[in-house]
């Protein structure tokens, strides 16, 4: 595949070719690049023509602006797309899919991450196989600020890279960190000044087009199974819990809040 062009169905999503890395930057700089569903439903048509593309061997992910890599959920689309029921189910099925699909991806990728990294946006770079972060950067994941519930799939990434007891740190307290913080603790592989981010990339990119795709590739697979959970896991239970978090008051209450701009009262039910 040698003519292939990268086309992104949404303004809000950009992506292109450079040699033998593509780039898919997100896109909506006047909310911090707070996704929205345009921007989830972007990616995955993307890495299906990348899996098929020999020139690509490496997707980096990144935000556009420079003071955003992701900053969370578009609040803007909360009420319509995560209230009702249905609502919910739509939106956590089309997020799971978008980062099941980075993190499965046959290839490489890594998070190219400047400014805020906060709850999908983190949940974007630990689907993502390396991260590097510039020092202005800031990573929080604020689900239990917001009554949500938070994906087994999302833990699981987060458990795998820092540990549970740095993973339960960052979701019990919802604190935010610095980038320093975030390496320290492996949330990232690498960090440097802003001012070098761009020839950090570069070294990756060319690193991954020198290097022999085969290898790098199965590398990745053979990871990925070392890393797959017990069959005795509790699927069932863990949907439960999670639809029990999306159906209570207090993610009501979170949300309500959240777009009140104060902070919540948790009841617990």
């Amino acid at each position: 595949m040698t003519n292939t062009t990268y086309t992104s169905n949404t303004e809000r999503v950009q992506a292109w070719l450079d040699g033998s890395t593509l780039h898919i930057r997100f896109n909506n700089p006047a909310k911090h690049n707070a996704l929205s569903v345009d921007m989830w439903e972007a990616v995955p048509p993307l890495l299906a023509i990348a899996r098929d593309d020999d020139r690509v061997r490496l997707v980096v992910f990144s935000g556009a602006g420079g003071k955003s890599f992701v900053s969370g959920a578009d609040i803007s689309q909360f009420e319509d797309m995560r209230a009702a029921r249905e609502a919910v189910a739509h939106y956590e099925a089309m997020a799971e899919a978008t980062l099941t699909g980075i993190h499965d991806f046959a290839k490489p990728t890594l998070a190219c991450i400047q400014g805020y990294c906060i709850g999908g946006g983190v949940n974007v770079a630990i689907a993502c196989d390396i991260r590097i972060a510039s020092t202005d950067s800031v990573f929080a994941i604020p689900a239990a600020r917001l009554g949500l519930g938070y994906r087994y799939s999302a833990m699981k990434n987060l458990v795998d890279l820092v540990g549970p007891g740095a993973a339960k740190d960052l979701f019990f307290t919802a604190r935010r960190i610095d980038a320093v913080e975030a390496k320290a603790m492996g949330l990232v592989t690498r960090v440097c000044a802003p001012d070098m981010l761009d020839a950090l990339l570069g070294e990756y990119a060319a690193a991954l087009a020198e290097n022999a795709p085969l290898t790098v590739m199965a590398g990745k697979a053979i990871t990925r199974e070392i890393l797959k959970p017990s069959t005795e896991l509790d699927m069932a239970l863990c949907t439960s819990l999670i639809r029990g978090c999306f159906e209570s008051a207090d993610y009501t209450e979170g949300r309500t809040a959240f777009m009140q701009k104060r902070k919540p009262v948790f009841t617990g039910r």
